[in-house]
């Protein structure tokens, strides 16, 4: 029966969307991939939001129901079918009575499952495309056939883009960039790798007078022009590859370049991506527990290994969900890459012990050496974790807590955030709905 009655409000309300769409006609962005969604919509947003009204995607409305939530306005009604009949009403008033409406909208796309994309692409028109990166081991893959499966769902966002609209690619991710062939877009490409349209080149994490790590900086050469950015408060490739994206837009939307710059120095980044945050006994906190993925995880190791601090490096990792049949060897192998940038490995969860033993296999041949047994903890879940790492951080020490949604890993990060006060911003999933969810 709730499964009907789901059906129901997702067709009404998504009909709605289809009306406020025709009426209003906003320029639509849209952004789909396997990493790196949320972070490059929230850069589009900060650029945007200096030009124009825009509205982004909440949190990560990027569901089938996600969609019309974001194009409506209206919040998640979770299991309250009073908040659904308002928000069905709501979708009609806009529709029937004038309203002042954003000019644009930021629109984060995801797929649960085959055929998630192209029941998308039967309703949703786009000015402008942007596809982040796929990954070797993608979130969700659990339910497709196989990645290849998973990449051409991802790219039938292509075929909701207008004529005349614009096709952003991540030129780093071979299977992204070939999205782009044959094209009859305008494409435009952001990365790392000589060729792209907007190229990123000598990120490094900068200092203060002190010592203290405050955020990334890097260079982007675009048409010539050369420009030095800076992001702060936040570290990570992630947050690099999103603002070239933002850029990417930027350059093909015909923006003023240096505007976009200044937009993204430090804007406001949504909590558990990446974010550094104070915590207790003088320790520095990397929060990334807003989900994990096998590329996303990985990445996030090595920028632990890059920052600079006096005391040990904690990696407190929990389980990576929706892997499928690659959840051992992609743990495993998170667990190969944890031990060379860790003092002190934390695992959480029961798909988390296969973390654990990748980080104690020992390779003689090339003279690698597994982590000390005595420096790996292991617990079943956040709560566990939370209450032991409480009493085990020390002055100095560095911590990257990561974790997929389902394993509530901002647990850990509350408890050795220093400023309690303000907790319900700086961590995410604070919502009542979330809070009374064990």
């Amino acid at each position: 029966m709730k499964t009907i009655l789901k059906k129901i409000i997702t067709y009404i309300l998504r009909l709605e969307s289809v009306l406020v769409l025709f009426k209003y006609k906003p320029k639509i962005i849209a952004i789909t991939g396997s990493v790196g969604k949320t972070s490059t919509k929230d850069a589009v947003y900060a650029v945007l939001s200096g030009i124009t009204y825009v509205r982004k995607s909440e949190k990560s409305y990027n569901s089938e129901i996600g969609l019309p939530l974001t194009i409506l306005g209206v919040p998640n009604g979770w299991n309250n079918p009073l908040i659904w009949l308002k928000n069905i009403f709501a979708g009609l008033w806009l529709f029937i009575y004038p309203h002042k409406y954003p000019k644009m909208l930021v629109l984060e796309v995801g797929v649960g499952k085959e055929g998630d994309m192209k029941k998308t692409a039967s309703w949703l028109k786009t000015d402008v495309v942007i596809i982040t990166a796929v990954g070797e081991t993608p979130v969700h893959i659990e339910f497709f056939n196989s990645r290849k499966n998973l990449i051409e769902e991802k790219s039938q966002l292509i075929k909701t883009l207008k004529k005349d609209g614009l096709l952003v690619l991540n030129a780093d991710d071979e299977d992204v960039l070939q999205m782009g062939t044959n094209s009859k877009h305008l494409v435009k490409t952001y990365g790392f790798k000589e060729g792209a349209n907007i190229l990123g080149s000598s990120d490094s994490i900068f200092y203060d007078e002190h010592g203290v790590p405050k955020g990334v900086i890097f260079r982007v050469d675009e048409e010539g022009r050369s420009l030095p950015v800076t992001i702060e408060g936040v570290f990570g490739r992630n947050h690099v590859y999103a603002t070239l994206g933002a850029l990417a837009l930027s350059s093909g939307l015909k923006f003023n370049m240096l505007d976009a710059v200044n937009a993204l120095k430090n804007y406001d980044i949504p909590p558990g991506r990446m974010r550094l945050l104070e915590g207790i006994n003088d320790s520095l906190i990397i929060d990334d527990s807003y989900n994990s993925s096998p590329f996303a995880c990985e990445s996030a190791l090595r920028t632990l290994g890059e920052v600079k601090n006096l005391g040990r490096k904690i990696a407190v990792l929990g389980d990576m969900l929706e892997l499928g049949k690659h959840t051992q060897e992609a743990h495993k192998n998170i667990g190969r890459i944890a031990k060379e940038y860790t003092d002190v490995l934390i695992v959480v969860g029961p798909r988390a012990q296969d973390i654990k033993d990748g980080a104690l296999e020992v390779y003689p041949s090339s003279g690698g050496r597994g982590i000390n047994p005595a420096n790996i903890f292991e617990f079943l879940d956040s709560y566990h974790a939370a209450e032991f790492i409480k009493t085990f951080v020390q002055k100095g020490d560095l911590v990257l807590v990561k974790g997929s949604q389902g394993m509530r890993m901002e647990r850990i990060v509350e408890a050795i955030l220093l400023d309690q006060i303000n907790k319900e911003k700086l961590l995410v999933r604070q919502d009542k709905e979330w809070l009374e969810k064990k």
